[in-house]
Protein backbone atom coordinates (compact mmCIF):
# COMPACT_ATOMS: atom_id res chain seq x y z
CA UNK A 1 0.00 0.00 0.00
CA UNK A 2 2.81 2.38 0.80
CA UNK A 3 4.38 1.62 -2.55
CA UNK A 4 1.18 2.81 -4.27
CA UNK A 5 0.53 5.92 -2.20
CA UNK A 6 4.01 7.43 -2.44
CA UNK A 7 4.33 7.19 -6.24
CA UNK A 8 0.81 8.62 -6.59
CA UNK A 9 1.63 11.58 -4.39
CA UNK A 10 4.90 12.13 -6.27
CA UNK A 11 3.08 12.05 -9.62
CA UNK A 12 0.48 14.57 -8.34
CA UNK A 13 3.18 16.92 -7.16
CA UNK A 14 5.03 16.71 -10.47
CA UNK A 15 1.90 17.30 -12.52
CA UNK A 16 0.87 20.31 -10.41
CA UNK A 17 4.40 21.64 -10.03
CA UNK A 18 4.69 24.09 -12.96
CA UNK A 19 1.41 25.84 -12.23
CA UNK A 20 2.12 25.98 -8.53
CA UNK A 21 5.66 27.26 -9.10
CA UNK A 22 4.42 29.92 -11.45
CA UNK A 23 1.93 31.13 -8.87
CA UNK A 24 4.56 31.31 -6.17
CA UNK A 25 7.32 32.89 -8.28
CA UNK A 26 5.17 35.54 -9.93
CA UNK A 27 6.01 38.91 -8.30
CA UNK A 28 3.23 41.15 -7.08
CA UNK A 29 3.60 44.75 -8.35
CA UNK A 30 1.98 47.74 -6.70
CA UNK A 31 0.92 50.64 -8.89
CA UNK A 32 3.37 53.54 -8.62
CA UNK A 33 1.87 56.61 -7.00
CA UNK A 34 1.04 59.31 -9.57
CA UNK A 35 3.56 62.12 -9.92
CA UNK A 36 1.96 65.25 -8.51
CA UNK A 37 3.06 68.38 -10.34
CA UNK A 38 2.29 71.58 -8.47
CA UNK A 39 0.23 74.08 -10.49
CA UNK A 40 2.20 76.86 -8.80
CA UNK A 41 5.51 78.23 -10.02
CA UNK A 42 7.66 81.32 -9.57
CA UNK A 43 9.63 83.08 -12.30
CA UNK A 44 12.34 85.55 -11.41
CA UNK A 45 15.30 87.30 -12.95
CA UNK A 46 17.52 90.36 -13.17
CA UNK A 47 19.50 92.28 -15.73
CA UNK A 48 21.83 95.15 -16.48
CA UNK A 49 21.70 97.25 -19.65
CA UNK A 50 23.70 100.10 -21.13
CA UNK A 51 20.40 102.06 -21.36
CA UNK A 52 16.81 101.43 -20.34
CA UNK A 53 14.97 102.05 -23.61
CA UNK A 54 11.17 101.78 -23.45
CA UNK A 55 9.21 102.04 -26.69
CA UNK A 56 12.03 103.96 -28.34
CA UNK A 57 12.66 106.48 -25.53
CA UNK A 58 15.47 106.34 -22.98
CA UNK A 59 14.27 106.09 -19.39
CA UNK A 60 17.74 106.34 -17.86
CA UNK A 61 19.25 109.40 -19.61
CA UNK A 62 21.25 107.08 -21.90
CA UNK A 63 23.03 105.66 -18.86
CA UNK A 64 23.25 102.07 -17.55
CA UNK A 65 20.20 100.67 -15.79
CA UNK A 66 19.60 97.60 -13.63
CA UNK A 67 16.34 95.70 -13.24
CA UNK A 68 14.84 92.73 -11.41
CA UNK A 69 11.46 90.99 -11.26
CA UNK A 70 9.52 88.32 -9.37
CA UNK A 71 6.42 86.64 -10.86
CA UNK A 72 4.04 84.14 -9.27
CA UNK A 73 2.27 81.77 -11.67
CA UNK A 74 -0.70 79.42 -11.35
CA UNK A 75 -1.46 76.88 -14.10
CA UNK A 76 -5.14 76.00 -13.83
CA UNK A 77 -4.63 73.70 -16.86
CA UNK A 78 -1.89 72.98 -19.36
CA UNK A 79 -3.32 75.72 -21.58
CA UNK A 80 -4.21 78.40 -19.03
CA UNK A 81 -1.83 80.31 -16.75
CA UNK A 82 -2.63 83.10 -14.28
CA UNK A 83 0.12 85.35 -13.02
CA UNK A 84 1.00 88.40 -10.92
CA UNK A 85 4.36 90.06 -10.53
CA UNK A 86 6.47 92.95 -9.38
CA UNK A 87 9.56 94.40 -11.06
CA UNK A 88 11.82 97.40 -10.82
CA UNK A 89 14.18 99.51 -12.97
CA UNK A 90 16.72 102.16 -12.12
CA UNK A 91 15.81 105.33 -14.06
CA UNK A 92 16.75 108.98 -14.46
CA UNK A 93 13.59 111.06 -14.91
CA UNK A 94 13.33 114.88 -14.80
CA UNK A 95 11.22 114.76 -11.60
CA UNK A 96 13.83 112.60 -9.83
CA UNK A 97 11.78 109.56 -8.71
CA UNK A 98 13.68 106.86 -6.89
CA UNK A 99 12.86 104.09 -9.40
CA UNK A 100 10.27 102.61 -11.70
CA UNK A 101 8.26 99.93 -9.90
CA UNK A 102 6.06 97.71 -12.07
CA UNK A 103 3.04 95.94 -10.60
CA UNK A 104 1.21 93.66 -13.01
CA UNK A 105 -1.20 90.74 -13.34
CA UNK A 106 -2.96 88.82 -16.07
CA UNK A 107 -3.82 85.55 -17.75
CA UNK A 108 -2.08 83.59 -20.54
CA UNK A 109 -4.37 81.22 -22.46
CA UNK A 110 -2.89 79.02 -25.20
CA UNK A 111 -4.69 77.64 -28.24
CA UNK A 112 -2.27 75.34 -30.01
CA UNK A 113 0.36 77.53 -31.69
CA UNK A 114 -1.38 80.75 -30.54
CA UNK A 115 -0.42 82.12 -27.12
CA UNK A 116 -2.32 85.11 -25.69
CA UNK A 117 -1.45 87.42 -22.80
CA UNK A 118 -4.17 89.66 -21.33
CA UNK A 119 -3.55 91.85 -18.32
CA UNK A 120 -3.02 95.12 -16.51
CA UNK A 121 0.22 96.95 -15.67
CA UNK A 122 0.82 99.75 -13.17
CA UNK A 123 3.92 101.91 -13.68
CA UNK A 124 4.74 103.46 -10.29
CA UNK A 125 7.37 106.19 -9.92
CA UNK A 126 7.66 106.99 -6.19
CA UNK A 127 9.53 109.92 -4.68
CA UNK A 128 9.20 112.43 -7.52
CA UNK A 129 9.29 116.23 -7.27
CA UNK A 130 7.11 118.81 -9.01
CA UNK A 131 8.60 121.48 -11.28
CA UNK A 132 6.21 124.24 -12.38
CA UNK A 133 4.48 127.22 -10.84
CA UNK A 134 3.46 127.27 -7.18
CA UNK A 135 -0.18 127.32 -8.24
CA UNK A 136 0.13 124.07 -10.20
CA UNK A 137 2.61 122.24 -7.97
CA UNK A 138 0.89 123.12 -4.68
CA UNK A 139 2.50 121.46 -1.68
CA UNK A 140 4.78 119.49 -4.04
CA UNK A 141 6.36 122.70 -5.31
CA UNK A 142 10.15 122.46 -5.58
CA UNK A 143 11.23 125.19 -8.01
CA UNK A 144 9.60 127.32 -10.65
CA UNK A 145 10.96 125.08 -13.42
CA UNK A 146 13.83 122.78 -14.15
CA UNK A 147 17.06 124.61 -15.04
CA UNK A 148 16.24 124.32 -18.76
CA UNK A 149 12.66 125.66 -18.23
CA UNK A 150 10.92 122.27 -18.66
CA UNK A 151 8.10 121.32 -16.29
CA UNK A 152 6.91 118.00 -14.88
CA UNK A 153 4.59 116.61 -12.20
CA UNK A 154 5.87 114.97 -9.03
CA UNK A 155 3.87 111.81 -9.77
CA UNK A 156 3.96 110.40 -13.30
CA UNK A 157 2.55 106.95 -12.40
CA UNK A 158 -0.13 105.44 -14.63
CA UNK A 159 -2.20 102.30 -15.26
CA UNK A 160 -2.17 100.44 -18.57
CA UNK A 161 -4.26 97.59 -19.99
CA UNK A 162 -2.84 95.27 -22.62
CA UNK A 163 -3.60 92.35 -24.93
CA UNK A 164 -0.84 90.45 -26.76
CA UNK A 165 -0.70 87.42 -28.98
CA UNK A 166 2.15 85.29 -30.36
CA UNK A 167 1.77 82.72 -33.13
CA UNK A 168 4.50 80.05 -33.33
CA UNK A 169 4.88 78.74 -36.86
CA UNK A 170 7.63 76.24 -36.03
CA UNK A 171 10.54 75.73 -33.65
CA UNK A 172 12.45 78.57 -35.31
CA UNK A 173 9.97 81.34 -36.05
CA UNK A 174 7.13 83.24 -34.38
CA UNK A 175 5.29 86.52 -34.87
CA UNK A 176 3.28 88.62 -32.46
CA UNK A 177 1.02 91.64 -32.12
CA UNK A 178 -0.15 93.68 -29.18
CA UNK A 179 -2.19 96.69 -28.10
CA UNK A 180 -1.66 98.70 -24.90
CA UNK A 181 -4.00 101.42 -23.61
CA UNK A 182 -4.00 104.00 -20.84
CA UNK A 183 -6.41 106.85 -20.21
CA UNK A 184 -3.73 108.92 -18.47
CA UNK A 185 -0.27 108.45 -20.02
CA UNK A 186 2.45 109.36 -17.50
CA UNK A 187 -0.23 111.19 -15.50
CA UNK A 188 -0.33 113.92 -18.15
CA UNK A 189 -4.08 113.71 -18.67
CA UNK A 190 -3.51 112.46 -22.22
CA UNK A 191 -4.68 109.06 -23.40
CA UNK A 192 -2.11 106.71 -24.90
CA UNK A 193 -2.57 103.74 -27.24
CA UNK A 194 0.43 101.71 -28.34
CA UNK A 195 0.24 99.00 -30.99
CA UNK A 196 3.10 96.79 -32.10
CA UNK A 197 4.15 93.92 -34.35
CA UNK A 198 7.02 91.60 -33.43
CA UNK A 199 8.95 88.77 -35.06
CA UNK A 200 11.61 86.38 -33.79
CA UNK A 201 13.79 83.84 -35.55
CA UNK A 202 15.68 81.34 -33.39
CA UNK A 203 18.67 79.72 -35.09
CA UNK A 204 20.13 76.28 -34.60
CA UNK A 205 22.20 75.65 -31.49
CA UNK A 206 25.79 76.82 -31.48
CA UNK A 207 28.70 74.81 -30.02
CA UNK A 208 29.01 74.46 -26.24
CA UNK A 209 25.31 74.88 -25.55
CA UNK A 210 24.86 78.42 -26.86
CA UNK A 211 21.76 79.42 -28.84
CA UNK A 212 21.03 82.56 -30.85
CA UNK A 213 18.10 84.57 -32.18
CA UNK A 214 17.18 87.59 -34.29
CA UNK A 215 14.17 89.66 -33.28
CA UNK A 216 12.55 92.96 -34.11
CA UNK A 217 9.58 95.20 -33.38
CA UNK A 218 7.67 98.01 -35.07
CA UNK A 219 5.38 100.06 -32.84
CA UNK A 220 3.10 103.07 -33.13
CA UNK A 221 2.04 105.37 -30.27
CA UNK A 222 -1.16 107.44 -30.53
CA UNK A 223 -1.25 110.08 -27.80
CA UNK A 224 -3.98 112.52 -26.75
CA UNK A 225 -4.03 116.01 -25.23
CA UNK A 226 -2.61 116.85 -21.81
CA UNK A 227 -4.29 118.65 -18.93
CA UNK A 228 -3.57 122.32 -18.15
CA UNK A 229 -0.42 121.49 -16.15
CA UNK A 230 1.40 120.99 -19.48
CA UNK A 231 -0.45 123.76 -21.37
CA UNK A 232 1.51 126.22 -23.51
CA UNK A 233 0.54 129.62 -24.92
CA UNK A 234 -0.76 128.18 -28.19
CA UNK A 235 -2.77 125.50 -26.37
CA UNK A 236 -3.98 126.95 -23.03
CA UNK A 237 -6.35 124.03 -22.37
CA UNK A 238 -3.66 121.38 -22.83
CA UNK A 239 -0.93 120.42 -25.28
CA UNK A 240 -1.67 117.87 -28.04
CA UNK A 241 1.11 115.31 -27.76
CA UNK A 242 2.78 114.07 -30.95
CA UNK A 243 2.12 110.53 -32.18
CA UNK A 244 5.22 108.60 -33.15
CA UNK A 245 6.56 105.38 -34.64
CA UNK A 246 9.38 103.36 -33.12
CA UNK A 247 11.30 100.26 -34.17
CA UNK A 248 14.09 98.05 -32.96
CA UNK A 249 16.08 95.06 -34.20
CA UNK A 250 18.51 92.92 -32.28
CA UNK A 251 20.72 89.87 -32.10
CA UNK A 252 20.69 87.74 -28.96
CA UNK A 253 22.63 84.84 -27.51
CA UNK A 254 21.37 82.49 -24.78
CA UNK A 255 23.19 80.02 -22.59
CA UNK A 256 21.14 78.16 -19.98
CA UNK A 257 19.56 80.96 -17.90
CA UNK A 258 21.67 83.78 -19.40
CA UNK A 259 20.80 86.09 -22.30
CA UNK A 260 22.97 88.66 -24.05
CA UNK A 261 20.87 91.02 -26.21
CA UNK A 262 22.43 93.57 -28.60
CA UNK A 263 19.75 95.91 -29.98
CA UNK A 264 19.32 99.02 -32.13
CA UNK A 265 16.42 101.42 -31.33
CA UNK A 266 15.07 104.45 -33.17
CA UNK A 267 11.95 106.64 -33.58
CA UNK A 268 10.63 109.24 -36.02
CA UNK A 269 10.40 111.92 -33.30
CA UNK A 270 12.20 115.23 -33.72
CA UNK A 271 14.27 116.59 -30.83
CA UNK A 272 11.53 119.14 -30.15
CA UNK A 273 8.78 116.49 -30.04
CA UNK A 274 10.97 114.32 -27.84
CA UNK A 275 11.36 117.20 -25.40
CA UNK A 276 7.57 117.65 -25.24
CA UNK A 277 7.07 113.96 -24.41
CA UNK A 278 9.88 113.64 -21.87
CA UNK A 279 10.46 117.03 -20.22
CA UNK A 280 14.11 116.00 -20.45
CA UNK A 281 16.16 117.79 -17.77
CA UNK A 282 19.25 117.49 -20.00
CA UNK A 283 17.57 119.01 -23.09
CA UNK A 284 19.39 121.95 -24.69
CA UNK A 285 18.19 125.02 -26.57
CA UNK A 286 18.25 125.41 -30.33
CA UNK A 287 16.11 127.94 -32.17
CA UNK A 288 15.20 125.27 -34.72
CA UNK A 289 13.38 123.43 -31.95
CA UNK A 290 10.86 126.22 -31.35
CA UNK A 291 7.36 125.02 -32.30
CA UNK A 292 3.81 125.70 -31.16
CA UNK A 293 3.92 122.75 -28.74
CA UNK A 294 7.57 123.38 -27.76
CA UNK A 295 7.85 127.18 -27.44
CA UNK A 296 10.91 126.96 -25.16
CA UNK A 297 13.04 125.63 -27.99
CA UNK A 298 14.55 122.79 -25.97
CA UNK A 299 15.57 119.61 -27.77
CA UNK A 300 16.08 116.11 -26.34
CA UNK A 301 18.23 113.27 -27.67
CA UNK A 302 16.40 110.61 -25.65
CA UNK A 303 14.31 109.53 -28.67
CA UNK A 304 17.03 109.32 -31.31
CA UNK A 305 18.90 106.27 -32.57
CA UNK A 306 20.69 104.23 -29.93
CA UNK A 307 22.43 100.92 -29.45
CA UNK A 308 21.70 98.99 -26.24
CA UNK A 309 23.53 95.97 -24.84
CA UNK A 310 21.85 93.96 -22.10
CA UNK A 311 22.82 90.96 -19.98
CA UNK A 312 20.00 89.19 -18.15
CA UNK A 313 19.36 86.02 -16.18
CA UNK A 314 15.89 84.41 -16.08
CA UNK A 315 14.65 81.17 -14.55
CA UNK A 316 11.79 79.54 -12.65
CA UNK A 317 11.61 77.77 -9.33
CA UNK A 318 10.50 74.53 -11.01
CA UNK A 319 13.54 74.60 -13.29
CA UNK A 320 16.04 74.64 -10.43
CA UNK A 321 14.40 72.09 -8.14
Amino acid sequence: MKKFVMPAMFALAVSAGPALAADIAKPVYKAAPPVVVSPWDIAFGAGIASDYNFRGISQSDRKPSVNAYFEARYNSSKDLQWYAGIGGYSIDFPNRPSAEIDLYAGVRPTFGPLALDLGVWYYWYPGGQCFNTVALCGSDFTAVTLPNTNVIKADVSFLEFFAKGTYTFNDNFNMGAGVFYTSDWLNTGASGTYGNLTAKFTGNALPSGWNWYLSGEVGKYWLGTTDTFYAVAAFPAGTPLPDYTTWNVGLGFTYKVFTIDLRYYDTDLTKAECNVLTGDHTATFDASNITSINPGGMGSKWCSASFVAKLSVDTTLSAIK
